[in-house]
């Protein structure tokens, strides 16, 4: 019943983060949470996370912009390794508190960088992915940070879920690595982490015939909800456990 339960709120997350481009993590963390606890749902997290991006990249293969996705990668790899083993020293009621509060914080951050119309060049991606790569390491999902990166860069609809989701790929497997390299990647949690992962892939293609008729709009009401909501979940979490 574990599984099931993980299977179904994964097949949504998928489908809704195929179509708006982040939020898979968001939604399913705090499910693994409550399932496994704060040590495993991490790293079972980012397993899943990698298959999630990969079926995007499946889904919208003609689209990634290759030069964007290198300037991403090229800092933000290692940074999210880097990020990967600072979170392996925090204590899991921190863990918790860090996450909820920064899906509560990224909903007036993303209204304060959608207020600004800039213009996203390559080096600001490498900059940019070198910061989020490490937040990256640390929390469960910086889509909320990213999702503007690329959109500021110019991408929209197919090229900007292709392109995201190809950037996204190298620092969850880096961030897997590293878990797996200091312990926290057993045969176990990825097994577990396998199971929630091909929950999101079958999202990710359900989602991509709705992907043209959504409304910019209605995107931007639902990653808001999406985020107080799963924020709110995990701080929860945290203070029924302490």
């Amino acid at each position: 019943m574990n599984f099931l339960f993980v299977l179904v709120v994964g097949l949504a997350a998928g489908t809704i983060s195929g179509i708006v481009g982040t939020g898979s993590s968001i939604m399913l963390m705090p499910v693994l949470v409550y399932q496994y606890g704060p040590q495993q749902a991490v790293p079972i997290m980012a397993v899943a996370a990698v298959m999630a991006n990969f079926s995007r990249i499946l889904a919208w293969w003609r689209e990634v912009d290759w030069r964007a996705c290198a300037a991403y990668s090229v800092t933000g790899i290692p940074a999210a390794a880097l990020g990967a083993r600072t979170l392996l020293v925090l204590p899991p009621h921190a863990v918790d508190v860090s996450i909820g509060l920064f899906l509560i914080a990224m909903v007036p951050v993303r209204h304060w960088l959608a207020r600004y119309q800039l213009k996203v060049s390559l080096w600001h991606l490498a900059i940019g992915g070198a910061v989020i790569g490490y937040i990256t390491g640390i929390v469960v999902s910086t889509g909320p940070l990213s999702v503007p990166l690329f959109l500021f860069h110019g991408l929209t609809k197919g090229a900007f879920l292709a392109t995201e989701a190809a950037s996204s790929l190298g620092l969850y497997v880096s961030k897997s690595l590293t878990f797996q390299r200091f312990g926290a990647l057993t045969g176990d949690v990825a097994l577990k982490g396998l199971i929630a992962g091909s929950s999101l892939m079958a999202g990710a293609f359900i989602a991509r015939r709705f992907v043209l008729r959504l409304e910019p709009d209605v995107f931007r009401l639902v990653m808001d909800g999406i985020m107080l909501a799963a924020g709110a979940a995990m701080l929860i979490n945290a203070f029924i456990g302490a």
